[in-house]
C-alpha cells in the first residue's frame, strides 16, 4: 500500500486557511515583516492525536466508500487494535516517545516515505507544473528579455531569503513555519539505487552564485552576480542569455537531461555510470549546485486558444516528449522556470524539499517584478562567457538516453490534461451564500464524480501543517457521509429543493470542520501512517488494520485534489495518483476559477475533458439550487 500512498503523498501542495471561530474560510496568510527564522524556536511541535479519536474518525471516513460487510470487519480489527495493553497502545506510546525526542515526529519519515523512497519517475507522478498567463512575445528577443527579467525577479526574492527579511506568515493569528523557504533554492534531488537524497547548497560556506540555463538540450553555467556581490542587471542578464542562445543554435543529438525523467532505480544506475567520468561528474554537480534552472524552450506546435492552456500544462509537466522539450530539462532540480519562444511560460518543481507556499510566494513576487520598468544603470563591465557544460557520452550512456526517450514518450502519450477557466463565477458566489469557496468547490467535485460513476470515492485534499515546527501536510478527506448524502440527493426528483440545500450546507460545514481539524494536527492519515511506520521500526508484525481491504480502499485516491491560491492568474497541475484516478488542482480567483484536470489515457474509465465538463455542470447546478431556493433568498 505504501506505493499508492507515497504516490498520493507526492502530490501535497498547499492549503491556506485562516481560522475564525469553529468553521473557517480559506484566505491567504497575513505577512508581517520580521527576522525570517527568529520565530522558529517558538513554534509548537506537531501533536500525536489520541488513538481512540483517530480510530473513530477512520471508521467515519470509511462509511461512504466501503460496503457494510467490509466496514463491519474493519470495526472488529480496530476494536482488537485498541485493546488496553495491545499493539495499538504500544505503537501509540512509541510514537509519543518519538514526538518528545524529535523536532517533528513526522517530517523525516514523510520526506523518506512520500518522496525519497518513491521509485516512479518524478515526471507526471510527483512533480507539479505551473502555467503562467500567456506572454505576448513571439520571437527569441522577447523570450530572452522576459527570461532576464524573471531571473532578476527570482534573485530579488532570494535576497529577502538570504537577508531574512521575508515576512513571517501568520494563519489565524498563529505564526507559520518558514523552513521550506530555505529549501527551494540551490537544492537538487540526487538519484539512488533504492532511495534518493536531497542536497542543499544554500547553507554552504560559499553558496552558489550561478544558475543553469538549458537551450536546445545543452546546459550552461551562468554567473548571476558581479564580483562585488551585486546581482546582474536585467540588461546584463539579457546579454548573457544571448550568448547562450548563440552558442547552442543546433539541437544537441544526445539530450542528457532526459535521463532524469526515468524510473528512479533506472536513473540511479545510469547516474552512477554517468559520473564515473570526471567531466560528466563536474557538469552534473554544476547543475545540482545551481540556484535554479531556466529552460529556454523551442516553440510547441500551434493549437487553438481554447486548447492553449492544456497544451501549456503538459509542456510544464513533461516538455511534450523527446521530439520537443523533454530533453530541455533537469527534472531533479527543485526549481525549473520554463520560457517558450512562443510565449508559453511557467515552471515545474521537484516536490521533495517543499510544498506550494514558497513556490506560490515566489511566483507572485516574480510576476510583479517582471511588470516593473528597469531603472538600474548597467555597469560597462565585460562579462565572462557563460560556460557550456560538457558530457562524454559512452555507448552505454547513449543506450540509457534512448531508453529514457522511449519511456518519456510513453508517459507523454498516456497523460491527458484539461485546463479550463471556469468563468461563470469565482469565490464571490459561495461567499454570498456564506459558504467556504474551497468546500463549495470540493462538493462540486464530489457531485461531478458521483454523476460520472454512481459511487463515492476516497478523495485527497492537502492541508498545511505549517502551524507546527517543520510541518508539511495532512489529508483533508473531502468524501464524507455528509457529502455522500448531498450528492445522492442532488438528482433525486423525490427530494425537495429546500432539503437539497440543507444537505449541501451540512456537507460544506463538515468539510470546513475536517479542514480545521487537519490544520490543527488532528486528522487521521499521518497518524495512521506514523503507527504503521512505528510498527516497521519496532520490527513487530504488521497490524491487521493496515493489511485490511478498507485501508487499501481508503488510500486509493480516485480524486487527488489541491487548492493552490495565488494572486497571479495561474494554474498548477499534476498527474493522477491512481491508475484509474484524476488529479485536480484549482486556483479560485474572485470571479473565475482556474482548473487543471488530469487522467491517464491507458484507463478506459477516466477522461479529463469529461470530468472537467461534469465539474462545470455541477458547480452551475449548485449555484442554481442555492439561488432558486426560497431559503437562500431570506
Amino acid at each position: 500500500m505504501l506505493g499508492i500512498l507515497a504516490r498520493t503523498m507526492a502530490k501535497d501542495l498547499w492549503y491556506k486557511v485562516k481560522p475564525c471561530g469553529r468553521l473557517v474560510r480559506p484566505v491567504a496568510p497575513t505577512r508581517i515583516p520580521g527576522r525570517y527564522l527568529s520565530h522558529q524556536e517558538g513554534l509548537p511541535k506537531l501533536p500525536v492525536p489520541s488513538l481512540q479519536q483517530t480510530c473513530e474518525r477512520y471508521l467515519a471516513i470509511l462509511e461512504p466508500i466501503v460496503d457494510e460487510e467490509e466496514l463491519s470487519h474493519t470495526k472488529e480489527l480496530l476494536a482488537e487494535f485498541q485493546k488496553a495493553g495491545g499493539v495499538g497502545e504500544r505503537l501509540q506510546k512509541g510514537l509519543e516517545r518519538r514526538a518528545r525526542k524529535t523536532e517533528n515526529w513526522l517530517s523525516d519519515w514523510w520526506l523518506t516515505t512520500a518522496y525519497l523512497d518513491y521509485r516512479m519517475p518524478v515526471v507526471v507522478h510527483s512533480s507539479p507544473g505551473v502555467v503562467l498567463p500567456r506572454l505576448e512575445f513571439s520571437d527569441r528577443q522577447g523570450q530572452m528579455r522576459f527570461a532576464a527579467k524573471l531571473i532578476a525577479g527570482v534573485l530579488d526574492f532570494k535576497t529577502m531569503i538570504d537577508n531574512e527579511t521575508l515576512p513571517v506568515e501568520y494563519l489565524g493569528g498563529k505564526q507559520l513555519c518558514m523552513n521550506q523557504y530555505y529549501q527551494v533554492l540551490s537544492s537538487c534531488r540526487i538519484p539512488g539505487l533504492k532511495r534518493d537524497s536531497v542536497v542543499n547548497h544554500a547553507h554552504r560556506s560559499r553558496p552558489p552564485t550561478h544558475i543553469t540555463v538549458v537551450h536546445n538540450f545543452q546546459f550552461f553555467v551562468l554567473d548571476v552576480y558581479n564580483s562585488d556581490g551585486t546581482p546582474l542587471t536585467v540588461d546584463q542578464l539579457y546579454m548573457q542569455l544571448e550568448k547562450v542562445w548563440s552558442s547552442s543554435l543546433q539541437t544537441n543529438k544526445e539530450p542528457i537531461g532526459i535521463l532524469t525523467s526515468n524510473q528512479r532505480n533506472s536513473w540511479g544506475k545510469a547516474y552512477n555510470n554517468l559520473i564515473k567520468d570526471k567531466t560528466n561528474k563536474d557538469s552534473v554537480q554544476a547543475i545540482q549546485k545551481s540556484i535554479f534552472t531556466v529552460c529556454l524552450d523551442a516553440p510547441m506546435p500551434c493549437v487553438s486558444d481554447e486548447l492553449y492552456r492544456s497544451r501549456a500544462a503538459v509542456q510544464m509537466l513533461h516538455g511534450g516528449g523527446s521530439r520537443w522539450n523533454s530533453g530541455n530539462r533537469w527534472f531533479d532540480k527543485t526549481l525549473q522556470f520554463i520560457i517558450g519562444e512562443d510565449g508559453s511560460c511557467g515552471l515545474m518543481y521537484e516536490h521533495a524539499p517543499a510544498e506550494g507556499p514558497p513556490i506560490v510566494s515566489l511566483i507572485d513576487h516574480v510576476v510583479e517584478y517582471t511588470k516593473k520598468s528597469e531603472m538600474v544603470r548597467t555597469p560597462m563591465v565585460p562579462l565572462p562567457m557563460p560556460q557550456k557544460l560538457r558530457f562524454n557520452i559512452t555507448p552505454e550512456i547513449k543506450k540509457d538516453i534512448e531508453k529514457a526517450k522511449q519511456n518519456m514518450n510513453i508517459m507523454v502519450h498516456d497523460l491527458d490534461v484539461k485546463v479550463i477557466v471556469f468563468s461563470h463565477f469565482g469565490k464571490n458566489v459561495p461567499k454570498t451564500h456564506k459558504m467556504s469557496p474551497d468546500a463549495f468547490i470540493q462538493m462540486g467535485l464530489q457531485l461531478a464524480y458521483y454523476r460520472m460513476y454512481q459511487r463515492c470515492c476516497a478523495t485527497y485534499e492537502s492541508a498545511s501543517l505549517r502551524m507546527f515546527k517543520l510541518g508539511r501536510t495532512d489529508t483533508i478527506r473531502s468524501c464524507s457521509i455528509d457529502s455522500a448524502n448531498f450528492v445522492k440527493a442532488m438528482d433525486d426528483p423525490s427530494k425537495q429543493k429546500i432539503e437539497k440545500v440543507t444537505l449541501l450546507e451540512k456537507a460544506v460545514k463538515a468539510h470546513r470542520a475536517y479542514t480545521d481539524m487537519a490544520i490543527h494536527g488532528q486528522a487521521i492519515d499521518r497518524h495512521l501512517l506514523g503507527l504503521k511506520l512505528q510498527a516497521i521500526e519496532d520490527l513487530t508484525s504488521m497490524p491487521e488494520i493496515f493489511m485490511d481491504t478498507s485501508y487499501a480502499v481508503a488510500n486509493h485516491y480516485n480524486l487527488s485534489t489541491s487548492q493552490v491560491p495565488a494572486k497571479t492568474d495561474c494554474v498548477m497541475c499534476f498527474g493522477p495518483v491512481a491508475p484509474d484516478g484524476y488529479g485536480v488542482c484549482y486556483n479560485p480567483m474572485a470571479e473565475h476559477i482556474n482548473f487543471a484536470v488530469s487522467a491517464f489515457n491507458s484507463c478506459n474509465e477516466t477522461n479529463a475533458a469529461h470530468m472537467a465538463q461534469r465539474l462545470e455542470e455541477a458547480l452551475l447546478d449548485m449555484r442554481m439550487l442555492l439561488e432558486s431556493t426560497p431559503k437562500a433568498k431570506l
